[in-house]
């Protein structure tokens, strides 16, 4: 049953073996791997009375509710294409998605233009489960499309398989060392590769992931670890920098609990994962690179201490990482060039082939970053070449936000990326406006941004 996801094949098992056993918890809702796969048969059914089927494709925002879990693994099981948004999306940004993807339906938002349908709308509950299996599908269908930002400023449609997705979650709970013992605390955002890619993680093992709105409520969170008796989460920089401001050391009480911790998204200081160290000596704390066309490429263990600085190694034998010059030809070690990969978890393409055609060399996806590898096969990045800046671990284009402020009404501007002075969020964007190409004021300018713009693309001063 499911050939074509590995995943939902887990699913099932667990269903079978462990039925009772809590999968996901979100707020005062907990389920169990039995209700689980129920649910997401019955939301399955729902989406075919809705008329959807195998190789269409709907826009899920990604709340955090359980009926987005639900539909995300329904639209698995008929090969519904899952095109995945931030609830925080703003209307031009969900207007240019939908009419890059022509959904049959939209979900958890009211889009003007296609069917739409609040998780409000849908009684999950009553429908009747959809157990059959489809049989034309294959591991190498398109499961999920996500879209990000390219050095264009248009965002991409990045187009994974089932395949892609079930190898990036077998291969981050190998290095990791996941168990089905696990209770791990979500706080990430799960619109990205990172905060989905823990789900699946945990759903293929197994273990049980409890969903948080963010880690904006630190003792909440403690309070969670304490109650589910947690024994992993997942964090980028700025998050764990926040927990660190707002509570101190407070969180070294559940160090001997805390069994693994997974970090990624953005650059990390060598003081804050020296720190690290000293407040979990005995945690497993991995730090991934990577991005939502190569989720999770490279890992390296902060207990490796001669290469803390490192982004590792590939995180698997399935996976090479070559140094590459700009013809493709890889170059020796401790050499500049491009990371280019290789590897089961890599997109299968763009949406759009004008995207995909400069994207690879031969078999090897151009990361657009630059860095160098050492004999012993550690490798260490240098910069991104593709310019963009790493708000948060939320990746922004500056050209993106440079479009937004001229369409205003200002002749000339150019972004770039500053160093946060409170130590929160790592970068922010800083914009330069030619004086005498608007009769806009920066009070102005920021205001009008807000219908623009993200909250966290908006620069902090002009």
């Amino acid at each position: 049953m499911y050939k074509h996801s590995q995943i939902l094949q887990s699913l099932v098992g667990h269903a079978s073996t462990n039925p009772q056993k809590a999968a996901i918890i979100v707020g005062s809702t907990e389920v169990s791997y039995a209700d689980l796969l129920l649910n997401a048969q019955k939301a399955a059914r729902i989406l075919i009375d809705i008329g959807i089927g195998a190789r269409q494709r709907i826009v899920l925002s990604a709340h955090k509710d359980i009926e987005f879990i639900y539909l995300y693994l329904g639209a698995h099981i008929l090969g519904v294409t899952n095109v995945i948004v931030d609830a925080e999306s703003n209307e031009e940004r969900l207007r240019y998605i939908e009419d890059k993807t022509q959904p049959t339906c939209c979900f958890g938002y009211q889009s003007p233009k296609y069917t739409s349908k609040l998780f409000s709308d849908l009684d999950i509950d009553s429908a009747t489960p959809y157990t059959e299996s489809v049989d034309i599908l294959s591991s190498d269908d398109v499961a999920e499309i996500l879209f990000t930002t390219g050095t264009t400023g248009a965002p991409k449609g990045v187009c994974l398989s089932y395949a892609n997705i079930y190898c990036s979650a077998d291969n981050i709970n190998h290095y990791i060392q996941n168990t089905k013992d696990d209770v791990e605390i979500l706080g990430l955002p799960i619109c990205h590769s990172f905060g989905l890619g823990r789900i699946r993680c945990s759903i293929l093992k197994g273990a049980t992931i409890v969903i948080l709105g963010n880690f904006a409520n630190v003792r909440l969170f403690f309070k969670a670890i304490e109650q589910y008796h947690a024994t992993g989460f997942g964090v980028v920089p700025a998050a764990w920098a926040y927990i660190r401001k707002i509570s101190g050391k407070r969180i070294e009480k559940y160090s001997a609990q805390i069994r693994y911790i997974e970090i990624g998204s953005a650059a990390m200081s060598l003081d804050t994962k020296k720190e690290m160290l000293e407040i979990f000596p005995n945690t497993r704390i991995c730090m991934h690179y990577g991005l939502t066309e190569a989720s999770r490429t490279c890992f390296v263990e902060f207990h490796d201490a001669e290469h803390i600085e490192s982004i590792g190694k590939p995180v698997c034998d399935k996976v090479v990482v070559k140094i590459m010059d700009d013809d493709g030809n890889e170059v020796p070690d401790s050499e500049k060039g491009e990371l280019c990969v290789k590897g089961n978890m890599v997109m299968l393409r763009y949406l759009e082939d004008k995207d995909t055609a400069q994207a690879f060399h031969g078999e090897y996806f151009r990361t657009g970053d630059c860095g160098y590898k050492l004999a012993d096969g550690y490798i260490y990045l240098l910069g991104r070449e593709k310019e963009l800046i790493n708000v948060g671990g939320k990746k922004v284009s500056p050209m993106e936000v440079e479009d937004a402020i001229c369409a205003l009404g200002v002749g000339d501007c150019i972004c770039v990326a500053i160093k946060d002075p409170d130590g929160i969020m790592g970068e922010l964007v800083k914009c330069y406006v030619l004086e005498s190409s608007t009769e806009l004021s920066f009070e102005q300018i920021a205001e009008l941004l807000k219908d623009k713009l993200e909250h966290y693309k908006q620069p902090v001063c002009y």
